[in-house]
C-alpha cells in the first residue's frame, strides 16, 4: 500500500508540476531600457522624445499593452489624432478590461471630426462580446490548458481511489472540470472565429471619401477623417471595402489604414 500511495503521489505532484510551468504568465514585456527612458522623456514633457523612444522599443520586438498605451498618451499630447487612437487602441486588444485603457480612448475619441452612433447590439451580442472581453484569446487558451489538466489529475485520483465517499468527490470535481473545460473552449473557439474573421484598421488619412462602388464614376457616400475606426471587408487593387460602427459601408481609394491585427 505503501508503495502505491507514493506512485500515485508522484504522478500528482509531476501533474501539478507542469500545470504551473504551462500555465506560468510571462510578463507582457521584460523591462526595456529604452521604455524607460521614454517614461522618463514622458514625465519631464518631452513628448516628441518619448514617442521616439518608445517606436524604437516597438523595433526591437518588446509589444506590451502598458508600451502601447504610454505611446498613446504622448501621440494624445502631442495632437496627434489618429497615432493616439491606433495605439489605445492596440493596448485594448492586449488588455481589454483595463478602465484607464477604456478612458483614455474615450478621450481621444473626442478629438475626431467624425461622429460615428454605433449600431445597437441584441442580447446575444452583448452577451457574447461580454464573455470575449472577459479575457484575451491567449488568456482563454491558458485557461482551457488549466482545466482540462484538472479534469486530467480529478479524474485520474477518481481511478485509483478505493473509497467510496473520495471516489464520489472527485468524480463530481472531474465531472465540472470537464463541463469548465468545454465552455471555455467553446468560448475561445468563437472568440478566435470572430478575431479572424474580423480585421479593423485606423484611417490616417486627413479626409477621404467612401464611394459606393470601387470606381470614380460611382457615387461619393460620406467622407471620413484621421482616427476613425474601420472594419477592413474586401479590397480590390487600390480600393478598400470598409465597413463604420453604424454598419454604413462603401469603398475608399489609396486611403493611408493602419491595421490593428499588425
Amino acid at each position: 500500500m505503501r508503495k502505491i500511495f507514493d506512485i500515485k503521489h508522484g504522478v500528482l505532484t509531476l501533474m501539478i508540476f507542469f500545470i504551473a510551468s504551462t500555465l506560468s504568465l510571462k510578463a507582457q514585456a521584460p523591462v526595456s531600457p529604452l521604455f524607460e527612458e521614454g517614461n522618463t522623456a514622458y514625465n519631464n514633457g518631452d513628448f516628441f522624445k518619448a514617442v521616439t523612444l518608445y517606436e524604437q522599443t516597438l523595433l526591437t520586438g518588446k509589444h506590451s499593452a502598458s508600451l502601447y498605451f504610454n505611446l498613446g498618451n504622448a501621440y494624445y499630447r502631442l495632437n496627434k489624432v489618429a497615432e493616439s487612437i491606433y495605439n489605445y487602441e492596440k493596448a485594448k486588444q492586449l488588455d481589454p478590461e483595463n478602465v484607464d485603457f477604456k478612458v483614455n480612448s474615450a478621450f481621444a475619441q473626442n478629438m475626431t471630426i467624425d461622429a460615428i452612433e454605433p449600431l445597437p447590439e441584441s442580447q446575444l451580442s452583448q452577451v457574447q462580446n461580454s464573455l470575449y472581453a472577459l479575457a484575451s484569446t491567449s488568456i482563454w487558451s491558458k485557461i482551457v490548458v488549466l482545466f482540462v489538466w484538472l479534469f486530467a489529475i480529478f479524474f485520474s485520483i477518481y481511478l485509483l481511489n478505493k473509497t467510496t465517499k473520495l471516489k464520489r468527490l472527485f468524480f463530481v470535481l472531474s465531472l465540472f472540470s470537464l463541463i469548465l473545460f468545454l465552455s471555455s473552449f467553446t468560448i475561445k473557439f468563437f472568440a478566435n472565429a470572430e478575431q479572424e474573421n474580423k480585421k479593423y484598421a485606423i484611417i490616417f488619412s486627413n479626409e477621404i471619401n467612401i464611394w459606393s462602388e470601387p470606381n470614380l464614376r460611382a457615387e461619393i457616400q460620406f467622407t471620413l477623417h484621421e482616427g476613425t475606426k474601420v472594419e477592413l471587408l474586401d479590397s480590390l487593387d487600390e480600393w478598400e471595402k470598409i465597413r463604420i460602427a453604424n454598419g454604413s459601408e462603401g469603398w475608399i481609394k489609396n486611403a493611408s489604414l493602419k491595421s490593428l491585427d499588425n
